[in-house]
């Protein structure tokens, strides 16, 4: 090979001819759309950030154990009822005071003591033969006439000149006092009861009695407590009391006397 073609290889082989060469393939290469089936390279996706998980149950915290509590019965309001002392049924008029006027009557009409009394007029009937301490009386009264302020109710140990009276008025009112001759001491001021009721009707009155406490009670169902030191002992009776300018008619039956075998526990 002679001297110039030698040099045109050599010049063919120059390293910068290479570059220049790669260059321009480059450029064009932008011209033209990749063939089909060549995958087109896509720019990197930016990392998703994660959110919080929900608790969907979270945890609380555990309750602390309260003291067990036991269910209190109903209190016992006749405690110590014993054997009874006495059932009447009303036969016997010397034991009772009856009697018969322009202001009233008392007297005995099938096996019950009615009381009546004229209008504006107060009047009662106590049992001859008992003196009592510490007892349990029960009693039914059926109303026959009676409205409004009108009256009627148990008297317990009771004199003739004093006693203690639990009043049931026709318009649903209870009450207790003390009646000592022509003085009156209220005990427990009138209130309004469900248990009470006009005529006609028919109420079971009771009255536990110990020491200077006293109970009254309404169809079984407790009232309220009255205490008094005043009359120790006495005996039973029964009244009506006509308010207006009408009578009042209720006879009381079926009476029933029972001891009272009560020991008190002392409060602390």
């Amino acid at each position: 090979m002679n001297q110039h073609c030698f040099s045109v290889l050599k010049f063919r082989i120059n390293p910068t001819f290479f570059f220049w060469i790669g260059l321009l393939l480059t450029s064009c290469a932008s011209l033209f759309p990749p063939p089909p089936g060549t995958a087109t390279p896509r720019p990197p996706t930016a990392t998703p950030v994660l959110s919080p998980t929900p608790i969907w149950f979270p945890a609380t915290e555990t309750p602390i154990p309260r003291p067990l509590t036991l269910p209190t019965g109903t209190p016992d309001w006749r405690p110590g009822l014993g054997n009874e002392i006495r059932v009447d049924n009303f036969s016997d008029e010397e034991s009772w005071d009856t009697f018969e006027s322009d202001d009233g009557v008392a007297s005995f009409v099938d096996e019950s003591l009615v009381l009546s009394a004229a209008p504006e007029v107060y009047l009662f009937s106590l049992n001859h033969d008992l003196t009592l301490t510490d007892f349990y009386v029960e009693a039914t009264a059926r109303v026959n006439i009676c409205r409004g302020a009108d009256e009627y109710g148990l008297l317990v140990r009771a004199i003739p000149r004093a006693y203690y009276r639990f009043a049931v008025a026709c318009n649903g009112e209870v009450r207790a006092e003390r009646i000592a001759g022509n003085e009156r001491l209220i005990l427990h001021p009138p209130y309004h009861t469900g248990n009470a009721r006009g005529a006609p009707s028919e109420i079971r009155m009771a009255v536990w009695v110990f020491k200077n406490e006293m109970r009254f009670f309404l169809n079984d169902i407790y009232q309220f407590s009255v205490s008094d030191n005043n009359l120790p002992s006495g005996s039973i009776g029964f009244f009506v009391r006509s308010a207006g300018p009408t009578p009042v008619t209720v006879a009381f039956a079926d009476l029933a006397l029972q001891k009272l075998n009560y020991s008190p526990i002392a409060t602390p």
